[in-house]
C-alpha cells in the first residue's frame, strides 16, 4: 500500500487548493453582475446551493448528525457573519475595480493572519514566514500596481477589497482558535458557515422579495459553479489547511488566488500581462514556495 501523505503535506496541498478555487470567484460571478443581478442575489443563490447540496451530501452519503450545542451554533454564526460579509465586501468591489486587482489586494489577508495570531494567540513570526509575507507582498503590491487606469470610484473599490480582507482573515483565525468548535467536525462546521451566510442574504433581501431571478441557464450554472468551487470545494480544503498547517501558513499559501484571479482576467475578460504583473507572479510564486518547502517543528 501506498505511503499516506504526511499531515504537513497535506495541509500545503489543501492550503494551495483553497487559493486556487476560491480565485475563480470572478469566473462565475462577473458574468453575473454583467447582466445585471445584483450582489446579495448572487450570494443568495451561492449560498442556497452550496447549503443544500452539502447538507444533502451529509445527510444522505455520509449520514452525519448536524446537532449543534447553543454555543456552538453562536460561535459558527458569528463565524458565517465574518466569511459572509467578506463575500459581500469583495463582490461589491468587483462593481468599481477589475476582479483581478480585488483579488489581489484581497490579499494582505496573510500578514493580518499573522498580525491577528501574534498579538492575540501569542503565535511566533518565524524567519520563513517574514520571508514569504514580504515576498507575496511585494507580488501583489506589483500585481495591484499593474491596473494603470483605474475607474474613478476606485477608492470604493479598493475599501471594499481591503475590508473583505480583514474579514476574512478574523475567519481564519476564528476556525483555528473558537474553543466551541473543537470538537466540531471540520464538515459539520463548513454546513453551518454556509447555512448560516444563505439566512443572512434571505434577511439582506427582505425574505427574497428583493431576490432576482436568472434569466438563462448559463446564469443558473454560473450560480450553481459559484457555490460548487469557490465554497463548498474551497471552505473543505481552508478548513483542512488551517488544522494541518494553521492560519498563518495556510493564509500565506493564499498567494495563489490573487495569482488565479489575474490569470483568469487576462485569459478571459481581456487583461493586460505586462513585466510588472510577470514579476508579481514570480515573487508570489516565490513565498509560495517558502512555505512549501519549509516543514513545521515536529511536536515535542
Amino acid at each position: 500500500m501506498p505511503t499516506p501523505a504526511p499531515p504537513h503535506t497535506k495541509g500545503v496541498l489543501c492550503g494551495m487548493l483553497t487559493a486556487i478555487s476560491y480565485g475563480t470567484n470572478p469566473l462565475f460571478a462577473l458574468p453575473m453582475l454583467a447582466a445585471g443581478i445584483g450582489v446579495n442575489s448572487i450570494l443568495f443563490y451561492r449560498y442556497f446551493f452550496a447549503a443544500a447540496l452539502y447538507g444533502a451530501f451529509l445527510l444522505i452519503i455520509k449520514k452525519r448528525s448536524l446537532r449543534l450545542r447553543w454555543r456552538e451554533g453562536a460561535t459558527l454564526l458569528i463565524l458565517a457573519l465574518l466569511f459572509s460579509f467578506s463575500s459581500i465586501a469583495l463582490f461589491s468591489s468587483f462593481e468599481y475595480i477589475d476582479a483581478g486587482i480585488s483579488c489581489t489586494l484581497l490579499f494582505v489577508y496573510p500578514s493580518l493572519v499573522a498580525l491577528l495570531s501574534a498579538l492575540f494567540y501569542g503565535e511566533k513570526l518565524s524567519r520563513d514566514i517574514v520571508v514569504a509575507i514580504i515576498a507575496s507582498g511585494a507580488g501583489v503590491a506589483l500585481l495591484a500596481r499593474g491596473d494603470s487606469e483605474l475607474q474613478p470610484q476606485a477608492g470604493l473599490g479598493i475599501c471594499y477589497a481591503l475590508i473583505s480582507a480583514l474579514l476574512y482573515a478574523l475567519y481564519i483565525v476564528g476556525v483555528r482558535h473558537a474553543k466551541h468548535l473543537r470538537r466540531v467536525r471540520s464538515d459539520k462546521l463548513n454546513f453551518y458557515i454556509m447555512l448560516f451566510g444563505f439566512l443572512i442574504y434571505v434577511i439582506n433581501l427582505d425574505f427574497c422579495t428583493k431576490l432576482q431571478g436568472l434569466p438563462s441557464s448559463f446564469l443558473w450554472g454560473c450560480a450553481l459553479l459559484l457555490a460548487l468551487i469557490p465554497t463548498i470545494f474551497s471552505l473543505e480544503t481552508l478548513t483542512l489547511a488551517i488544522k494541518l498547517i494553521g492560519p498563518t501558513r495556510a493564509a500565506i499559501l493564499g498567494a495563489l488566488e490573487p495569482l488565479t484571479a489575474m490569470v483568469i482576467g487576462i485569459a478571459l475578460f481581456g487583461e493586460q500581462l505586462s513585466g510588472r504583473i510577470a514579476a508579481g507572479f514570480a515573487l508570489i510564486i516565490a513565498g509560495v514556495l517558502v512555505v512549501v518547502a519549509r516543514k513545521q517543528p515536529a511536536k515535542k
